[in-house]
């Protein structure tokens, strides 16, 4: 390929995405579909939440949290992944690239903050449940769910601003189907050690000690609940643990498999494969694990359907 000077380089080329006219529509249908399910359940749980005063707790007040980064995660890169199925657009400018890759990171930074924030929140509510509201108040709860935003938002603007200086100097074909560090990093004629090194520290630091507070969190949630009598209490919270956890596992495990490594064990087919399951598959599941199977929810959405068909 000739070798384009970083002034010229205008956009970028989205590849990998099947070329098959069959397959891709195929593609085009499964993800649009997942995307518009991902959009209705969390969309349900924002709707549920904030017009039910029953549910204007702690709890629901981090899942509205959470719902609506699961609405912006997909919203981010998969419209712009169906346009390259449907239409074969697959070209982004150099500036919509650093605005796509700046609220990806920032939104998934927050979410890994936001997860710990609430299984902090479920380790005060088990094994504290009497001071409970004092502890976690709403003063609180504003401060931490703020806190998270702020703290995603200037890991962002570090992890963007280290790439948006980088050159770009022999190929503008960015292997995934949206903007992201790692194929950028590996398209990138520049040095990128120290920038890389920057990144493994502040991912791993943020990633690995949000993990930890969440792990922990459960831990003694776990302990507090086997010392209870109740066979049936103890069932429904390993129940509730076990699927919270499996989330906050796949979740945290594709996001630090993703930035923290070096640019020489990319792997572009890999990555395209564990950036759906953190970027398409964990927003459509969290709706169903957090929030829809929860007693208080139901009871809200089937009054929500009643008077919907009262209305009609």
């Amino acid at each position: 390929m000739e070798r384009i000077n970083v002034s010229t380089v205008s956009e970028f080329i989205f590849v990998g995405l099947s070329d098959a006219p069959e397959v891709r529509f195929l593609l085009f249908v499964l993800f649009l579909l997942i995307y518009l399910a991902t959009l209705a359940g969390n969309i349900t749980i924002l709707v549920a939440v904030s017009t039910d005063s029953r549910l204007h707790n702690p709890m629901y007040f981090f899942l509205c949290n959470l719902s609506l980064l699961d609405i912006l995660c997909p919203t981010i890169t998969v419209p712009k992944m169906l346009d390259a199925l449907l239409f074969e657009n697959k070209a982004i400018s150099f500036t919509g690239c650093m605005v796509q890759l700046f609220f990806l990171i920032d939104v998934v930074g927050t979410e890994i903050f936001l997860l710990a924030v609430m299984a902090y929140d479920r380790y005060v509510a088990v094994c504290y449940p009497l001071q409970y509201m004092n502890i976690v108040n709403m003063k609180l709860c504003a401060h931490l769910a703020i806190g998270t935003w702020i703290a995603g938002f200037f890991n962002s603007l570090l992890h963007t601003s280290f790439i948006f200086t980088l050159f770009f100097c022999d190929s503008n074909k960015v292997v995934q189907y949206y903007c992201d560090i790692p194929p950028l990093l590996a398209l990138s004629c520049s040095p990128t050690y120290t920038r890389e090194l920057v990144i493994l520290t502040v991912a791993g630091v943020l990633g690995s000690g949000a993990f930890l507070v969440t792990l922990i969190s459960y831990v003694y949630i776990l302990l507090t609940v086997l010392h209870t009598n109740s066979a049936e209490s103890r069932h429904k919270a390993f129940s509730t643990c076990g699927s919270h956890l499996t989330v906050v596992c796949l979740f945290y495990g594709t996001t630090i498999c993703t930035y923290v490594r070096t640019s020489s064990s990319y792997s572009p087919y890999q990555d395209r494969i564990i950036s759906m399951l953190y970027g398409i598959f964990t927003p459509l599941l969290n709706p169903m694990i957090y929030s829809l199977r929860n007693k208080e929810v139901k009871s809200t959405l089937q009054r929500m359907t009643r008077q919907i068909r009262t209305a009609l």
